[in-house]
């Protein structure tokens, strides 16, 4: 990465034909240090002798430019890198515990990171949240093994690192992770009164609304349209022994009903599964939210966040515009980003 990263990035914002501020060159001028001190050669052993931070944690409220920057960062840097979703992260390494278990192996984390380590030195994590109390007691170890390993993390999220997993479950024991982000990051929060998603260049072209006869024709024929001339065959997903089957698949193309996917126990591990076998989605149906169906509301914001890490495009059915949708009091943070998201997974700049 070149000393003109500052410039790459105004370069490449004018190209995309995105607005910049000064607040976002704040956090790229911040990347670059942290980039200086830890991956050149010169910089890295001049620091290594010092407090060097191994993680960059950006956080800030939905749509304020977190995930472009930190992409184009990650893209710039030419190290072993992997792109995760942090729930997809947290799957694989309780999968590679489960494993591990049954031959009887001792020291699995330290395991599990030796093998990280083999495959990147720099692990990116969008929209980072702790919501399962598992992953939460495992955390501290897990990452402190890793900045051991002179793992570098770059992180965004929509919370601040002391605020991370708050009034969660037996949180007295997730407070040594939180205090190893601490320690070890540069923590960087990104302020921007607008949300880009929703700017009216930016209209979404796919999210329709009310539940109505017009609007039934309407999704109907769209639906026909980027069907046409594909064949439909029901597909069978498989995930440790339990069964999905999309019923509407034209090719790559799904239809779901809201309840199909998130009246059922799925997670982030079922979604991933039934993500990764499509090209395009439809949903139909998404209620309002409240107290009385926060798990459904729950597993709908998991399964956006993993279109959105897939870069999915997608079509909706919903009784309400976007902005007069409700939420459940334990979800209201978590589901303005879902908002956020489904704003831009249905823009016209999203397609096919």
């Amino acid at each position: 990465m070149p000393n003109t990263f500052e410039k790459k990035f105004v370069t490449y914002c004018y190209e995309q034909e995105l607005e910049v501020n000064t607040n976002q060159i704040e956090v790229v001028k911040k990347l670059e240090k942290y980039f200086q001190n830890n991956f050149r050669s010169f910089f890295s052993e001049l620091f290594s002798k010092q407090s060097k931070k191994k993680g960059f944690y950006l956080y800030g409220d939905v749509g304020v430019g977190k995930t472009m920057i930190l992409n184009f960062f990650f893209n710039q840097v030419d190290e072993k890198k992997i792109r995760q979703h942090f729930n997809e992260f947290m799957l694989r390494f309780h999968d590679f515990v489960h494993e591990q278990k049954e031959k009887n192996s001792e020291n699995v984390i330290n395991q599990f990171v030796q093998n990280l380590k083999l495959k990147a030195s720099l692990i990116y994590f969008d929209e980072f949240q702790v919501t399962n109390i598992v992953d939460a007691m495992i955390l501290g170890k897990l990452f402190d093994q890793i900045f051991k390993e002179d793992i570098k993390i770059i992180v965004t999220s929509n919370t601040k690192i002391s605020e991370l997993y708050k009034d969660g479950l037996q949180r007295d024991q997730f407070k040594p992770f939180i205090k190893i982000m601490e320690d070890q990051s540069i923590e960087h929060e990104l302020k921007i009164e607008d949300d880009y998603r929703k700017s009216n260049d930016n209209q979404k072209q796919r999210y329709f609304y009310p539940l109505n006869q017009e609007i039934n024709f309407k999704i109907n024929k769209f639906f026909r349209t980027i069907t046409k001339d594909k064949k439909q065959s029901p597909m069978t997903i498989n995930v440790k022994g339990r069964d999905f089957i999309i019923k509407n698949y034209y090719e790559g193309i799904a239809r779901f009903n809201f309840n199909e996917l998130c009246d059922q126990n799925l997670g982030a591990e079922d979604y991933l599964a039934i993500i990764n076998n499509c090209k395009f989605i439809v949903i139909d149906q998404i209620p309002q939210f409240n107290d009385t169906n926060s798990n459904q509301q729950h597993r709908f914001i998991t399964l956006l966040d993993v279109i959105y890490d897939k870069s999915i495009p997608i079509a909706v059915t919903a009784n309400q515009n976007l902005d007069q949708f409700t939420s459940s009091r334990l979800l209201e943070n978590p589901f303005k980003r879902t908002i956020s998201r489904l704003y831009e997974l249905t823009s016209k700049d999203n397609n096919l």
